[in-house]
């Protein structure tokens, strides 16, 4: 390569992730070791190279331009859609498209294909997932299909997941080899597979939206009796941990209504009591209502919530009144006592306005 006096130049690596040989890898080393200061070397690249990255970046040698750097913001999306596609979507839809694809560019140019033709734009936004025929064919055929089986295999044991880290994606892949999830997240992140870490430590992580939305919509396909038992397998780790809203939530989604019962009656005050009494409404009305009316735990629990977080009079008479008729005669004397005694708690309490114990049991 030749160039003038003071000349700049720049050698361009387009797809370098595919290259796999060793080396070459280390052949490109010697070069940049001894690269003249006129030659700026670019790699266009998926996944970070192997090469010594901290150091380069460590000496000032290194530029780098990530996943973050490349997704548009609203503006550039208005922007991009009228250009290739000659859209021009109202400030809510550029916002909503924007949220779904979050500002990947492959991803809005399908959504701007799936446009076409359509009526209602606004409609067709708010159902835009990674389940539509576009993102899925993409996705499919572009990510998942080359990628190898174990991959593969854990992308769709872990895509019912909200939030991952490394114990909870071993929780559901049932891997007993030490730390295998979060050396896959960690990989995953390397060869930028669409996570997205959620702290500094890069212990949490989640899938992007769409991505999320194209594994489990393969799932459900292909494995649609495996679901409820992740979601199971996920619960369980969340209660283990102590993280109380996400293992009723992930109980219900199995749907496992014995378990997401169970959880609620333990932990239902204390979380109201946390600040999150529409969270745990939403729990018990979730919940089949001859299950609520069946359970004298899970009704004076509800009336709690009723009569002194949403000062709900009628309403929660009625669950009091449910919960002792719920009592006979064979019932427990302690238990009896218990259901009658938070009964009359919860109507002096409401009648006086009275507030809550932030952790106020539930028999």
């Amino acid at each position: 390569m030749a160039s003038g006096e003071g000349e700049k130049v720049a050698l361009v690596l387009d797809d370098y992730h595919v290259i796999e040989a060793l080396s070459i890898h280390r052949a490109l080393m010697y070069f940049l070791e001894r690269l003249p200061p006129q030659i700026h070397l670019i790699l266009a690249t998926r996944a970070d190279p192997p090469l010594p990255l901290a150091r380069l970046r460590a000496h000032g040698q290194l530029t780098e331009v990530r996943a973050a750097d490349l997704r548009f913001d609203a503006q550039e999306v208005s922007a991009f859609l009228r250009l290739v596609s000659d859209l021009d979507l109202s400030p809510a839809d550029v916002a909503t498209l924007e949220q779904r694809t979050e500002g990947w560019v492959a991803g809005l140019q399908l959504a701007a294909l799936s446009l076409r033709e359509r009526a209602d734009v606004s409609a067709f936004l708010a159902t835009f997932t990674g389940g539509h025929r576009f993102v899925l064919d993409y996705l499919s055929e572009e990510v998942f299909w080359r990628l190898d089986a174990p991959t593969r295999s854990f992308l769709s044991h872990t895509c019912v997941l909200e939030r991952l880290c490394g114990s909870l994606c071993d929780a559901l892949t049932r891997q007993d080899k030490e730390a295998r999830g979060q050396l896959m997240l960690e990989a995953l992140e390397h060869a930028n597979l669409f996570v997205i870490p959620l702290d500094d430590e890069h212990r949490w992580y989640r899938y992007h939206h769409l991505f999320a939305d194209v594994l489990k919509s393969r799932l459900q396909q292909s494995q649609p009796l495996l679901v409820p038992e992740l979601h199971r397998r996920a619960s369980a780790w969340y209660e283990q941990h102590g993280t109380i809203a996400e293992a009723v939530q992930h109980a219900l989604s199995a749907p496992d209504i014995a378990r997401a019962a169970r959880l609620i009656e333990e932990h239902a005050l204390i979380v109201a009591g946390q600040g999150q009494t529409q969270t745990v409404l939403g729990w018990l009305n979730a919940l089949p209502d001859a299950l609520v009316r069946a359970r004298p735990a899970l009704c004076i629990a509800h009336a709690v919530l009723l009569m002194l977080f949403t000062r709900q009079e009628e309403a929660a008479e009625a669950r009091l009144q449910e919960a002792e008729r719920l009592v006979q005669a064979d019932t427990a004397a302690e238990q009896a006592r218990t259901i009658r005694g938070w009964a009359a708690v919860i109507r002096r309490a409401g009648s006086a306005r009275l507030q809550p114990s932030m952790k106020m049991p539930c028999g």
